[in-house]
């Protein structure tokens, strides 16, 4: 055993170790010196977002013709002019107000000029687009980004050219003090299913506040910079496949309970259905969105008066809305939803626009009960 682990013998001397030095490069006349030759890599291109790539191989590969691209927007956008019909009284802000989700709103801005600020994910891609009144009653608008064509192409519903308040007539005196002082009120259309639907199922039984804190964090956090001049300041939505792939905590951290995010990520998964919705009438468009389990007649109703402009789409479940019309129609603030249907009868076909004037009249009821309190998810 003891030979077995004995250590080998040393078979070098001890002490420093001396390598072996090359020979003394002597002096060869440049005839004989070799030098290998120099490759050089050719250019590549600079246009920025491109990435490096490696050289041509020697053999060609064979022609293909190239799959043209579209041409990009100006860098000023591209323009659009659109004309109430008949000279008609018009007030973009009344138009496009219900598409905005508080005061931070990260797709809607409305500048002190009054001019209107959105970003949208239109099926051509995302597109931010800007609309300011001009002169003779006009609305000019722009648009940027690869859906800003999509845009421009839909803007007279965006701004409520489908819509036709000529056959409203008042029937109460708060609903007659409203329609003489907002002459300018049209309802829009977006044609856009999921950037309605998606912050609607947020504000499902919670507060307003809790709600349009989480779409904010959201977007801001899943979205991208719109595109052109705002990009510093709007981010357009998240597409379906993005959202879906938002992880359960991040839902918690906005304070979204599961209902609710079960419910959207439901709704991503069929956009492209939902998205036909648009082009239904307004019941059938109801009907498609409520076979999502989660959807609802609320959150039904709050999706078509967006997106198909529907004038006589009255929501019902909500916890104030039949109380503010019982008390504005008949000084009932107990009015549950049977009876606000009956008191918006007689408006039948403009139910919606009744109910839009109502709340712009101002007249509703004074609070008799503190705000409910508001709930934080995250510290759960």
């Amino acid at each position: 055993m003891a030979g077995r682990f004995a250590p080998r013998p040393r078979t070098t001397p001890r002490g420093p170790v001396t390598l072996p030095t090359a020979p003394a490069t002597q002096n060869v006349p440049a005839a004989t010196q070799t030098t290998p030759p120099r490759t050089t890599t050719p250019a590549l291109s600079t246009v920025p977002g491109t990435q490096t790539a490696a050289p041509t191989p020697t053999t060609q590969a064979p022609h293909t013709t190239p799959t043209p691209t579209p041409t990009p927007p100006p860098a000023d956008g591209l323009r659009r002019h659109w004309t109430p019909p008949d000279g008609a009284p018009y007030d973009l802000g009344l138009a496009l107000g219900p598409l905005r989700r508080g005061s931070g709103d990260p797709t809607f801005f409305a500048a002190t000029d009054g001019t209107i600020w959105r970003a949208s994910r239109t099926p051509a891609g995302p597109a931010t687009l800007r609309a300011a009144h001009h002169h003779g009653g006009a609305v000019e608008a722009q648009a940027w980004g690869p859906g800003a064509e999509w845009l421009l192409d839909h803007l007279p519903d965006l701004l409520g050219a489908s819509d036709d308040p000529g056959t409203f007539t008042p029937r109460h005196r708060a609903v007659l003090a409203a329609h003489r002082n907002r002459p300018g009120l049209r309802l829009c259309r977006t044609n856009l299913v999921l950037e309605s639907l998606i912050p609607s199922v947020l504000e499902q039984k919670v507060t307003t506040v809790e709600a349009y804190r989480a779409w904010r964090l959201l977007v801001r956090k899943y979205g991208e910079p719109a595109p052109g001049p705002a990009a510093t300041r709007l981010h357009v939505m998240p597409d379906p496949r993005t959202w879906a792939m938002i992880p359960s905590w991040e839902w918690h951290k906005a304070g979204v309970d599961a209902k609710r995010s079960s419910t959207i990520l439901r709704a991503v998964r069929v956009a492209r259905r939902l998205e036909e919705a648009t082009a239904m009438e307004p019941e059938q468009a109801a009907a498609r969105l409520q076979l999502i389990p989660g959807i609802g007649p609320w959150t039904a109703a709050e999706v078509i008066q967006r997106t198909n402009g529907a004038p006589d789409a009255v929501t019902v479940g909500d916890l104030h809305l039949p109380g503010i019309v019982g008390h504005a129609l008949a000084g009932n603030r107990d009015a549950d939803d049977e009876e606000m249907l009956e008191l918006l009868a007689p408006y039948a076909g403009h139910r919606h626009r009744a109910v839009r004037l109502i709340l712009l009249s101002g007249h509703t009821p004074a609070r008799r009960a503190p705000r409910m309190p508001l709930r934080n998810f995250a510290g759960m």
